[in-house]
């Protein structure tokens, strides 16, 4: 009896995970062609062949639907097929933006691809609502410090890079605006040169923030580290978990605070940021930008030069728990330090990764 159980929830899981991705397929074909504006829900449901209902019973609503579309899509992209990376800082930010601009509709002339226009009104969801712009705004504050480790290993002893990337970035998005608005406006060579120009810029650049000497430390803890499997997002493979260092639990308000554990823990100590959410129409959002960075630095960086934080998403809830936290928010910051199988410190609130770290 018990077997015929878990084999019918066993079946009703697979049930659930097929439907969910014919939801999927059907809007992206539903984006593809109507656009974003004026795709509809029953119209997705028509394509899925399935009701309203289940369209609705896994995902929330036509925009987290849209997200979860354009995530598909980033996590699907191939790998370059012959990439090779620079050994500079303006080879490596070239590089980066040269698979940026790629794909982007530069001219102005019709395409028989559907899925190449579906980002379009992507900016314009986030700007509508302030709680997606506070997440966008963190997440590609993520994105600048993750590409700007990079170049920091590229030029040692150069100090902090995060700004050179922040431009770069707002360089990028930029060229992803005016290619979605006015296509054909900008040469990509043009951008691309610019972005690997910005390695001639010295811009102040300093670290700590200011607020950092008023966070209380660590306290101590003793008690055992068992964590589930988990994947590191950014690069695709097992995160290992189980080595010593510090990992934290961050809403998506509080992703800056992934700087404040790398700049504070010991250079040999892993970095897991472990990012949570209480939106559902959010996560695939986070899902879709660290893909496309990800995409971005595959052909750009040597595998030895990729940023040392490890991003988990925690979907089940699991790996939080195991760090002794059950309830998360965009607010979340909460940390630990991992030392031989062990929690031996703990922190919570603002500052509290920072405080994990040095402990």
């Amino acid at each position: 009896m018990g077997s015929a159980v878990a084999m019918a929830r066993l079946n009703r899981a697979q049930a659930q995970e097929r439907n969910r991705a014919r939801v999927l397929e059907a809007a992206r074909e539903e984006f593809g062609v109507k656009g974003f504006r004026d795709a509809k829900v029953d119209g997705i449901a028509a394509r899925a062949g399935l009701t309203r209902g289940a369209v609705y019973s896994n995902f929330p609503g036509k925009r987290a639907l849209y997200f979860a579309v354009l995530a598909d899509l980033a996590e699907r992209a191939p790998a370059p097929p012959h990439p090779r990376p620079g050994h500079t800082v303006a080879d490596a930010l070239a590089a980066f933006a040269r698979a940026w601009v790629t794909g982007l509709p530069l001219t102005e002339d019709a395409t028989d691809d559907a899925t190449e226009g579906l980002g379009r009104h992507l900016i314009a969801e986030i700007s509508a609502d302030d709680r997606l712009r506070r997440a966008f705004a963190q997440l590609t504050k993520l994105d600048a410090l993750l590409l700007g480790l990079c170049l920091e290993w590229l030029r040692p002893g150069s100090g902090r890079l995060v700004r050179v990337a922040e431009v770069a970035l707002t360089l990028l998005h930029g060229a992803s605006r005016m290619a979605d608005a006015a296509p054909g406006f900008a040469d990509p060579f043009d951008v691309v040169a610019a972005c690997a120009g910005l390695a001639r810029t010295e811009p102040d650049d300093t670290w700590p923030p200011p607020h950092l000497p008023y966070v209380a430390p660590a306290r101590p803890a003793d008690r055992a580290w068992t964590p589930p499997d988990a994947e590191d997002a950014l690069r695709g493979a097992p995160a290992g978990l189980g080595d010593d260092g510090v990992l934290a639990v961050l809403g998506l308000h509080r992703l800056d605070a992934v700087e404040e554990a790398v700049r504070a823990a010991p250079e040999d100590a892993a970095v897991t940021a472990v990012v949570v959410t209480g939106d559902p129409e959010q996560a695939p959002l986070a899902r879709m930008t660290l893909a496309r960075l990800r995409a971005c630095l595959r052909p750009a960086v040597p595998a030895e030069a990729w940023p040392r934080p490890r991003i988990v998403y925690d979907e089940t809830g699991a790996l939080t728990a195991a760090a002794g936290v059950h309830a998360v928010s965009d607010a979340t910051e909460t940390a630990v330090r991992i030392r031989k199988g062990r929690i031996v410190a703990e922190a919570d609130g603002r500052g509290a990764a920072h405080a994990a770290a040095s402990a």
